[in-house]
């Protein structure tokens, strides 16, 4: 019992000395519908207009080029409004009266997984994602690993953000996730 005594202080201050446990929590994940970046791969479909249809990547600079009609901007809408975006392109460029388009995400933008997994690097997003889900596509959290939570770094509104993430937080494209190594 006495040995007890000795050893619950030590243990609060070794937990108290975690790896990340001083970042702030990550804000929630924008519930709103997905906003398109530079690495996507979009799906667009013009009935009726065979030429019009086709898959495009989000350039860098957040626009796809679109034949006969040249690029238009991609980065940071959602795809309704780029749906809305070609379907008024294609009307000023004087191909259709009344475009009817959509747009479908095919490929999003990878996610990154470093430190206490398997085998860290990058990997494809899947809607869904979470933390532990990450993880899991990296081989797994290695026995050094802290599991309870992990940091995750975001860019959100052309900023990165860096916050402590539970295992069941939500994961976006383009996130970094860092699985931290457990003190002994």
């Amino acid at each position: 019992m006495r040995l007890l005594h000795l050893i619950l202080p030590l243990l609060a201050v070794l937990s108290a000395c975690a790896p990340g446990r001083d970042l702030s929590p990550l804000p929630p994940a924008d519930s709103a519908d997905y906003r398109l970046g530079p690495g996507d791969a979009v799906r667009i479909i013009t009935f009726g207009e065979e030429s019009l249809t086709g898959e495009f990547r989000v350039s860098d600079s957040g626009t796809i080029a679109l034949p006969l009609v040249g690029p238009v901007r991609a980065g940071g809408s959602t795809p309704a409004e780029l749906e809305a975006r070609v379907s008024a392109a294609m009307k000023r460029a004087n191909l259709l009266r009344n475009p009817s388009v959509a747009v479908e995400v095919i490929l999003y933008r990878p996610i990154y997984v470093l430190g206490e997994v398997n085998k860290p690097g990058q990997y494809p997003y899947q809607p869904g994602m979470t933390v532990v889900t990450a993880a899991a596509v990296a081989g797994g959290f290695t026995y050094r690993a802290v599991d309870a939570y992990a940091s995750v770094v975001r860019s959100s509104g052309g900023e990165a953000v860096e916050g402590k993430a539970s295992r069941h937080a939500s994961v976006q494209p383009g996130d970094v996730i860092t699985v931290f190594e457990r003190r002994f």
